[in-house]
């Protein structure tokens, strides 16, 4: 028997702003089948509202639309479908945004953050297991990145869940599934800092604060954070941070402070800019990590020559290169040792009503993490 929810439904990208007024996201009543073969149907307790949203809303990525979108989140799972073990029903799970098949090659060489049956059916706006599974009035709606977590449910692979602790709270959990991983993934796994290293992270979103709790936990001693929003100054320095300076020739600052530049500079902008500035604060030798995902159609420049003559190392980073199955456990035992304090990058908690204002905030920078709870 079919299930109707409310849900956020994107008709188009690039509403102007404020989204207050313009309202690109509409709060529907959405229909959806019994979970098939493979699938569980979760009730969403906590989404968490990420710059990668943000960019379905305005265009900067694109995405088959009507969509509802939403990839981080946390909920109980409701009902498992056919020939599912991993999970049953109560179980509390964090959703994991990139379902990872373990038979494509990726998967086998033991790259899941890669899987290329899993990134195939995000582009397409569906289920590794199949799909759309959403509708609205009879017509099919896409699903982002495989959860569609802005709504009261979300039918998905069960390969998309992790099971977490009853004493995580589902605020904190809905950070576990792309904040953490993507910011302290990439710290401690795409850049892999060592002790005594020194870092530099531009872009002080949910991302790039969890990347300055990464470089912490690795052992960084120098940790310079840098944002054009002089208001998450303090944040960065309580969550370790041991500087900051402006995202406006942050390059030449950061040389100011350490003349050789930076060990690794890792890039949370979203800006071509920003990537350019971590790439001039990188020391020879050194590593440039970019978790950012701007326009694509936005490239960067930079001299071949230099990039052998001072052996630089340019890299991108996916989920942070983790294995979720793995590492959401370990960040939540870290979490539990007082070492990743991932509740001091909520702004704040929202009804799913509120959902256009909170894209305004974050656009605005007024936001690190806000959470829809239901």
């Amino acid at each position: 028997m079919s299930r109707t929810f409310r849900a956020a439904v994107l008709r188009a990208a690039g509403a102007e702003r404020p989204y207050a007024i313009s309202r690109p996201l509409a709060i529907e009543t959405v229909e959806l089948p019994p979970p098939a073969e493979g699938e569980a149907l979760v009730q969403v307790k906590a989404a968490s509202i990420c710059h990668s949203d943000l960019s379905v809303v305005n265009g900067d990525r694109r995405w088959p639309l009507p969509i509802v979108p939403g990839h981080e989140a946390a909920g109980v799972v409701a009902e498992a479908g056919p020939g599912v073990t991993s999970v049953s029903g109560g179980d509390r799970v964090a959703l994991i945004f990139l379902t990872q098949c373990g038979t494509c090659a990726r998967c086998v060489e033991g790259k899941p953050f890669l899987c290329e049956r899993g990134t195939q059916a995000n582009r397409e706006g569906r289920l590794i297991t199949g799909g759309p599974r959403l509708s609205l009035g009879g017509q099919p709606l896409h699903h982002h990145m495989g959860l569609s977590a802005f709504a009261e449910y979300a039918l998905v692979s069960e390969k998309s869940l992790v099971k977490i602790p009853p004493e995580l709270g589902f605020v904190e959990a809905s950070l576990f599934g792309c904040a953490v991983m993507c910011g302290a993934g990439t710290a401690l796994y795409s850049a892999a800092i060592k002790p005594g290293d020194a870092v530099a992270v531009f872009g002080l979103g949910g991302v790039g604060l969890a990347a300055i709790l990464g470089a912490r936990i690795a052992g960084a001693v120098r940790i310079i954070a840098v944002d054009g929003n002089i208001s998450k100054k303090d944040l960065a320095l309580s969550l370790g941070a041991t500087d900051f300076v402006a995202a406006e020739g942050a390059a030449q600052a950061i040389r100011a402070l350490l003349p050789q530049g930076v060990d690794a500079a890792l890039d949370a902008s979203a800006t071509v800019e920003g990537f350019e500035q971590a790439l001039e604060s990188t020391r020879r030798g050194g590593s440039t990590v970019t978790v950012s995902l701007p326009d694509p159609g936005k490239q960067f420049h930079f001299p071949l020559s230099r990039l052998v003559a001072e052996a630089r190392t340019i890299r991108g980073s996916y989920i942070g290169s983790c294995i979720p199955s793995r590492d959401i456990p370990t960040f939540i035992g870290l979490h539990r040792q007082g070492r990743l304090p991932v509740e001091r990058l909520v702004s704040g908690t929202l009804a799913l009503d509120r959902i256009n204002e909170a894209m305004d905030a974050l656009a605005d920078g007024r936001a690190v993490r806000q959470v829809i709870t239901f």
